[in-house]
């Protein structure tokens, strides 16, 4: 049985009449950027999240370069994040010339383990990026409190985490920015890049719309140098199709997450810690083994079974950081984290069947 990481065109054939419809409407209505599509996006996830407002952009991470810009980040400033995520989280810090600050992760969850930021914080700190990885929401309430008293930006990174919960309330909304990414792969993907942000506060929200689109608010006058950086149409219409979906997409996710905890137990292997306030929903299920590499093989050579690792190498020891002169064994969990971690197959359309196949070979391979 072949098993792959994610099945997009299962997930097409239960909602193909709809995909269909709207895409075909995009391109009868002739509007592709910058309309009603969009905009009934924006107002549909700012309401889903409790928030007044949300920008579309075109990519997760644009989201996160264009909201750090709209934070006031700039050359020589500094930004406290994890080194345990995708690359974007720190080239969005870079690009604006500022400096990424890695402070290591909790061994329990992988999230930015908020008890080591303060000691980080200097007077050249201006933000903070939390990533809400695989889909577990960071630990925001004491994170929020740190910024609070230091006054600083807090710029959550939710591209893993639409529609997860931290204490009763959904990733994104806790910060002055909540970046988003609807890469095909994500809960909520597009068929292509795009990206959103999402803020309360009117401002930060007006100055994005300026930036998304080449620094101007009224058309041919620009007021300060800006981006093309559109959610264009055709996405848009795709992820209102999803959108409707989300919440049970998540439910399937979180089903077949147990299913896996079920057939994995007693294993040898670490499955995924959910925090008890915390909903994850499960972007990626993550175990953690130690003869990661071993096992990685035989289920890729013997059994046909996709695995991802996200990610095996923490970004301060990334070649492209260099420059920031951090050493192995400086961010210890998040090293030893990435020698361990491995991702399995996980979308909602999985089968009990093939989640059960799945962890046997997992079991066999150890």
């Amino acid at each position: 049985m072949t098993i792959p990481m994610v099945d997009l065109n299962i997930q097409y054939e239960a909602i193909k009449d709809e995909i269909d419809s709207a895409v075909l409407g995009v391109i009868r209505s002739a509007s592709f950027i910058l309309g009603p599509q969009g905009k009934a996006l924006e107002q549909d996830i700012a309401a889903y999240h409790g928030v007044k407002h949300a920008v579309g952009v075109a990519s997760g991470t644009d989201a996160l370069y264009l909201a750090l810009r709209a934070a006031g980040v700039s050359r020589g400033d500094e930004v406290i994040t994890t080194p345990f995520t995708f690359i974007a989280t720190a080239e969005a810090i870079s690009y604006l010339g500022a400096v990424p600050v890695f402070v290591d992760v909790r061994p329990d969850t992988l999230n930015i383990d908020v008890s080591k930021i303060s000691a980080r914080i200097t007077k050249k700190t201006k933000a903070i990026i939390p990533v809400h990885l695989y889909g577990q929401a960071a630990e925001m309430d004491r994170l929020m409190q740190i910024a609070a008293d230091r006054g600083l930006k807090v710029i959550e990174d939710c591209a893993q985490s639409f529609g997860a919960e931290y204490k009763g309330k959904r990733t994104g909304s806790f910060g002055d920015f909540g970046c988003f990414s609807f890469f095909p792969s994500k809960n909520l993907g597009a068929y292509g890049d795009g990206g959103m942000v999402i803020t309360d506060d009117m401002a930060l929200a007006e100055h994005l719309l300026s930036l998304r689109n080449h620094g101007s608010r009224v058309r041919y006058y620009h007021h300060e140098i800006g981006y093309n950086s559109r959610l264009d149409e055709m996405q848009a219409a795709v992820l209102r199709v999803k959108f409707k979906r989300i919440d049970e997409y998540n439910r399937m996710r979180r089903k077949n997450a147990a299913l896996y905890n079920k057939y994995l137990a007693a294993s040898g292997v670490r499955t995924p810690v959910e925090t008890p306030d915390a909903v994850h929903v499960y972007h990626q299920y993550t175990v953690m083994v130690k003869n990661r590499d071993k096992v990685k093989q035989k289920l890729d050579g013997e059994k046909n079974i996709s695995s991802m690792i996200y990610y095996p190498v923490p970004l301060h020891l990334q070649a492209a950081y260099r420059d920031l002169g951090m050493k192995q064994g400086s961010l210890p969990v998040a090293e030893q984290s990435a020698l361990e971690v491995l991702s399995l197959p996980m979308y909602p359309e999985l089968s009990e069947e093939q989640i059960k196949t799945v962890a046997d070979a997992v079991k066999k391979a150890l």
